[in-house]
């Protein structure tokens, strides 16, 4: 399967619990981290909700 890069580039400060938990899923901590997962559509639905937070690195 692909995989995805995904980069935090802003802070989970004033963020929704969920969102702040969504990121720990997607294995984020800290801004300009950079985590890589395989692609696939619960993954797509996580990056989503937190789409102003993250984005994706080719």
């Amino acid at each position: 399967m692909a995989t995805l890069k995904i980069k935090q580039i802003k802070s989970k400060i004033g963020a929704p619990i969920d969102q702040k938990r969504t990121l720990e899923a997607l294995g984020l901590r800290k801004i300009s981290q950079v985590v890589e997962r395989e692609d696939t559509p619960s993954l797509r639905g996580m990056i989503r909700k937190v789409h102003h937070l993250v984005t994706v690195v080719e």
